[in-house]
């Protein structure tokens, strides 16, 4: 009887491993089977030491500017430099103002030097006529009306819109004034020699508001 007892306590103390792994894998395989399944968003990134950034230039760098004749022109045509670049004053904003009526100048005098008939000459005259009465009344009073160049502005301008007069009256008043006194103001010569007088004037004046400052 003793030796049924030890028989079955030996065979009972052999199959507990058996049923402990048996139960482990039992145990894991519930484990794995349950949970997130899918795949993790990747998250390294985040933890990346910051990146000093770097930045290009705008501008490439000229080797060897050392030559001030390599300097470009102020650009006195373009409204945007005057009015972005320099500094916003009045003086910039009169620049502006000659900058838009010297191309007008610059018209009579193609007409003069074309021989452009009266119909022409007279529109040229009084569109410029209008753009300088729109100088006079913005700067009358003010510092810009004792410069220079607006002095000779308002000249020429009276001188252009006298000879402008004078020709479109000499169309009209010519064929019944050729015998008197007064008829000789309207003859060809005296206005071509009066158009000279005012070319003259208008390249002056030109001159002195291109270098207006």
């Amino acid at each position: 009887m003793k030796k049924l007892i030890s028989i079955f306590l030996i065979l009972t103390l052999c199959c507990l491993p058996v049923f402990s792994k048996t139960n482990d894998k039992t145990a894991n395989k519930d484990v794995a089977n349950k949970g997130y399944m899918g795949t993790l968003p990747d998250i390294t990134n985040k933890f990346d030491k910051s990146r000093q950034a770097v930045s290009t230039p705008v501008f490439e760098a000229q080797d060897g500017f050392t030559d001030p004749k390599d300097l470009k022109p102020v650009p006195r045509d373009n409204p945007a430099f005057i009015n972005v670049i320099l500094k916003s004053d009045r003086t910039s904003r009169y620049l502006n103002d000659i900058n838009e009526v010297i191309p007008l100048l610059e018209n009579v005098v193609t007409c003069i030097e074309e021989d452009a008939d009266v119909q022409v000459f007279v529109a040229k005259a009084n569109f410029l006529d209008l753009n300088v009465d729109y100088i006079r009344q913005k700067y009358t009073g003010e510092p810009e009306s004792y410069y220079e160049s607006f002095k000779a502005l308002m000249d020429v301008n009276l001188h252009t819109q006298a000879i402008a007069t004078m020709r479109a009256e000499a169309v009209i008043y010519s064929r019944y004034l050729a015998y008197s006194a007064s008829g000789s103001i309207y003859n060809p010569q005296n206005i071509s020699q009066q158009l000279e007088y005012l070319k003259e004037e208008l390249l002056s004046t030109l001159i002195t508001l291109k270098e207006a400052e």
